[in-house]
């Protein structure tokens, strides 16, 4: 009588991963939220280069058809999509990207971004806040850790900071970015992008000695170059939400 030797077999291992994620949320008219998009990039070239793109269709509401346009069009733009977020509707063939389940807002799975938002007019919510005698923005929670860049940030460099405050001794290069959870505070001059509150604070802020900052953002909500000419530019300022405004505020 013969045995056959027992086969080894090997377990398939799974295990969860989380990317930092970026929430496109397209609305109607359609041609003006592009349009809006197109600033941004405009303003931050390559800036969704290699990064997951979640595209949130529960307020288009979009059929099959209109999904493919736009899954083709945002390509057109370097931005690859690489799960949907919509609730009902029919289901997306193979050659769309596919449904995501159990997404989660602002927490450290994900960093929201929102072009076409509202943009705050510098000054004017600080001026209203003085005139009405309101109470600033509520400061952030205490806790959380804060990372100090003792070094300049060269172009090209990018920082994510999930867990509270990050410091920057040096200057930031233009070109470069820094995300963080908590507040951003940079000593020389800002010429690259920072994006405070990037997981849901909206008490986050953005200080810098000297402002020439590709952008500035605080919770998804931010402003470009741009829109900062005339009235911060070349200041040390501060950037903070306060009734859904993003103000960039000299100061002193």
């Amino acid at each position: 009588m013969t045995f056959a030797a027992p086969v080894e077999t090997k377990s398939i291992r799974f295990r969860a991963r989380s990317f930092v994620a970026f929430t496109l949320t397209p609305e109607a008219p359609l041609d003006v939220w592009l349009e809006s998009l197109d600033r941004w990039i405009g303003n931050s070239p390559g800036y969704f280069a290699g990064r997951p793109v979640v595209l949130d269709l529960n307020t288009l509401k979009p059929d099959i058809a209109a999904i493919d346009s736009l899954v083709g069009v945002l390509g057109q733009r370097g931005i690859r999509v690489y799960a949907i977020e919509m609730d009902g509707g029919a289901e997306l063939g193979s050659h769309l990207p596919p449904k995501l389940i159990g997404a989660k807002e602002a927490t450290s799975d994900g960093l929201l971004l929102h072009p076409g938002r509202k943009k705050g007019e510098e000054g004017k919510a600080e001026e209203q806040r003085a005139e009405d005698g309101k109470a600033p923005a509520k400061p952030a929670p205490p806790g959380g850790d804060t990372l100090m860049v003792r070094t300049p940030i060269r172009s090209g460099q990018s920082i994510f900071h999930a867990h509270g405050d990050v410091i920057v001794l040096g200057s930031v290069a233009s070109g470069s970015e820094i995300v963080a959870a908590g507040s951003i505070h940079v000593y020389g001059t800002l010429r690259g992008r920072a994006s405070a509150g990037a997981l849901g604070n909206i008490a986050a802020r953005v200080f810098c000695r000297r402002n020439e900052a590709e952008l500035i953002s605080v919770d998804g909500w931010y402003t470009t170059a741009e829109e900062m000419e005339k009235v911060s530019r070349g200041k040390a300022v501060q950037a903070f939400l306060e009734n859904d405004v993003l103000c960039v505020v000299p100061l002193g």
